[in-house]
């Protein structure tokens, strides 16, 4: 009871006392101003009242609090009928979260006697006591699941303070401590109504044939061409069957799809078998025959899903094809992707590209042109491809290079104004910031992700943007480019900028050392045309040769000195062999400029080792952490660099992480290895 209510019924119950001390003042008044005779009739009165009023509160007093403690008992009682009765499941906890009561409808829901005093995590492991230590003063709403029901538990904190009374011990109180009261709201209508509102959303698809042209080129025989469009078109259908799917064929090599949102989980849990299934699919072709899906989820209405199913499929086609990605408005998820990439000899997109970039930059006075950060012998080589075509058209072309690593060191200084290259030719972001404008054409080689780049904020001031890269695409991309080629069949950034001069001016002339530099970054990637090396490959270098590479020149310009290779090769004798099949090792950074590439070279020198499938190299530096992945061809180290927030291809991938240590990085990496064995993405 509020100590300030105690106050009043006892004031009202003292009153009666209060009023004989102005009794014995009117009897002084009257013995002074009436006389002897009034005075002692008022003196007669004022000791009878006394008495009485003295009698009747010593007398009465224990009954008028007896009424009271009866009245508040009653009260309580009440209350706790209707608390018990209530159909709103109502419980009290302790401070540990231990029952100390509960109503009936509270029992009948989590079918426990209501004399059960054990803790709620019991019965309900979301509330448990870390839980009931977060929650304040405001109520806080919890959901929670009970058998075939959920719950919507809001829980209200209640604390009492100990108060006494100690100027009248019949109306003390002695309270303390913290309580807790749950109710429960049933939401398990709800829940199944929203579940199957959801289940019957539309997703819609779309299927491409990565391949077609070649599969088709492949064979001789109008009789197998015809037979194997029909078997993979049987194929497809019979597949999206089993989702009640209507499909249409849009295209020779492409289709639309629809089908109900709750048939997607079925598809997800068989990983979208329709790849490996027409992958299979043999009448005498040479080349696998892959696909690519895009699907739409989750969206709120028809034309928003078919634009997720757009931004899927080009996501797919940009990351290399042979996959699934299912895309929401907040997530993707990616299915696929064991295999590698199917090359593609047709150069027409080159061509295409080629006249698309010359075009934009006739419309531009200048054009800026960045790697990533940390740029390695590709990007710088990719820039120079670049340098040369602006130059062509007689427009200025500037390089953002923050840093000049030792393996860049000999690059770099062959472009000097005395060989004729302007003294600006190389200019860091600050520089670049300034020079940005309207007029500017911004170039992006070798990463598709602008968080990697040289410089971010150049994208942000610029609405000309055109990337070239050969990285599969993640859901982190730049947005809205004027041009986009990514190309991840292609070796290195130099190999694609390599065949787009071939197409971009038929007087193209490179120096010496620019055809050094380009081919010095495909010599880099290939890792001297061992790793993803296909015709094109071949060819592009071939052209660099004609146009004054020299392999031996190169090769000298590549040398390294003896602290880089003592620090590659204590990276090797570290490594530590996880799991049989996965070796993994630190880079020191203490004695090398540029321990990231040497972290790179050690990855490949890794798979040297007989029975390594695949290898990682975590490298601090710069207050970042480096994870470079390399494989050969059984581990895709792609998918395991996506899951640590990197990609890049199937035996060539990396991340950069920040705010982690060494350490941590080397037991996600362990984590993400178990994982995906346990899953089946990753055959030991």
């Amino acid at each position: 009871m509020d100590p300030m209510k105690k106050g009043y019924i006892r004031t009202y119950l003292m009153i009666p006392i209060y009023l004989i001390p102005l009794f014995i003042v009117a009897t002084i008044v009257l013995y002074v101003n009436a006389g002897i005779k009034s005075g002692n009739v008022m003196l007669i009165v004022t000791i009878c009242y006394s008495a009485v009023v003295t009698i009747a509160y010593l007398s009465e007093k224990k009954k008028i609090t007896d009424e009271i403690i009866e009245f508040a008992a009653e009260y309580g009682t009440v209350q706790k009928q209707l608390l018990k009765n209530f159909q709103l499941p109502y419980a009290v906890l302790d401070e540990n979260g231990r029952f100390m009561w509960m109503n009936e409808s509270f029992s009948r829901s989590t079918q426990e006697d209501p004399s059960y005093k054990k803790s709620i995590a019991n019965i309900f492991p979301e509330l448990s006591r870390e839980a009931l230590e977060k929650i304040e003063s405001e109520p806080v709403s919890i959901r929670v699941n009970h058998g075939d029901h959920v719950y919507d538990a809001v829980l209200q904190k209640m604390e009492f303070k100990p108060e006494t009374e100690k100027n009248n011990s019949d109306f003390s109180i002695m309270l303390g401590g913290t309580l807790f009261s749950v109710m429960l709201f049933d939401e398990t209508e709800y829940e199944k109504l929203k579940e199957s509102f959801n289940d019957q959303k539309l997703i819609s698809g779309l299927i491409y044939i990565d391949n077609y042209d070649e599969a088709i080129d492949s064979l001789d025989d109008d009789v197998k061409k015809s037979l194997i469009i029909a078997i993979i078109d049987r194929k497809i259908a019979k597949y999206f069957r089993q989702a009640d799917a209507i499909i249409r064929k849009t295209d020779t090599d492409k289709y639309f799809i629809i089908f109900q949102q709750k048939y997607l989980k079925k598809l997800e849990e068989n990983k979208f078998s329709v790849l490996e299934d027409v992958k299979n699919t043999k009448v005498g072709n040479d080349q696998e025959v892959t696909l690519s899906i895009g699907l739409g989820k989750d969206a709120r209405t028809y034309s928003q899903s078919a634009e997720y199913a757009r931004a899927a499929i080009d996501l797919a086609l940009g990351r290399g094809g042979s996959q699934v990605v299912v895309k929401s408005r907040n997530h993707v998820s990616y299915y696929g992707v064991r295999g590698k990439e199917v090359e593609k000899t047709t150069r027409v997109k080159a061509r295409v590209k080629a006249q698309a970039l010359r075009e934009m930059m006739e419309t531009k006075d200048s054009v800026i042109v960045m790697g990533h950060q940390i740029t390695d012998v590709d990007a710088l080589g990719a820039a120079v491809g670049v340098y040369c075509a602006a130059r062509e058209l007689g427009k200025k072309c500037q390089i953002v290079l923050n840093t000049i690593t030792t393996s860049l060191r000999p690059l770099v200084d062959k472009f000097t104004p005395a060989e004729g290259y302007p003294e600006d030719m190389f200019i860091n972001s600050e520089r670049a910031i300034e020079l940005v404008n309207d007029n500017t054409l911004v170039m992006v080689v070798d990463t598709n992700r602008p968080s990697y780049t040289e410089c971010p904020e150049l994208l942000e001031r610029s609405q000309s943007i055109v990337v070239f890269d050969h990285h599969r695409q993640g859901s982190e991309r730049i947005e809205n480019p004027l041009l986009s080629y990514i190309e991840p069949y292609a070796s290195s950034a130099c190999e694609m900028i390599a065949e787009t001069l071939q197409y971009f001016s038929e007087r193209m002339q490179l120096a010496p050392q620019e055809a050094d530099c380009i081919y010095a970054g495909i010599l880099i990637d290939t890792n001297n045309f061992m790793t993803k090396t296909g015709v094109r490959t071949f060819e592009a270098a071939a052209y660099l040769k004609r146009s004054g590479a020299e392999v031996t020149r190169v090769r000298k310009l590549l040398r390294e000195d003896m602290a880089t290779y003592k620090a590659r090769a204590e990276v090797v004798r570290h490594a530590e062999v996880y799991r049989g099949s996965f070796a993994i090792s630190v880079c020191q950074t203490d004695e090398v400029e540029s321990p990231t590439i040497v972290g790179a070279q050690a990855s490949n020198e890794l798979l040297n080792i007989v029975g390594i499938k695949a290898s990682f190299v975590i490298t601090e530096y710069k207050g970042k952490i480096y994870v470079s992945a390399r494989s050969i061809d059984e581990i895709d180290v792609q998918l395991i660099m996506e899951r640590l927030g990197g990609g890049g291809h199937l035996n060539v991938a990396g991340a950069q992480l920040s705010g982690a240590t060494v350490d941590e990085v080397k037991r996600k990496i362990k984590d993400i290895l178990d994982a995906m064995i346990e899953e089946g993405e990753i055959r030991e």
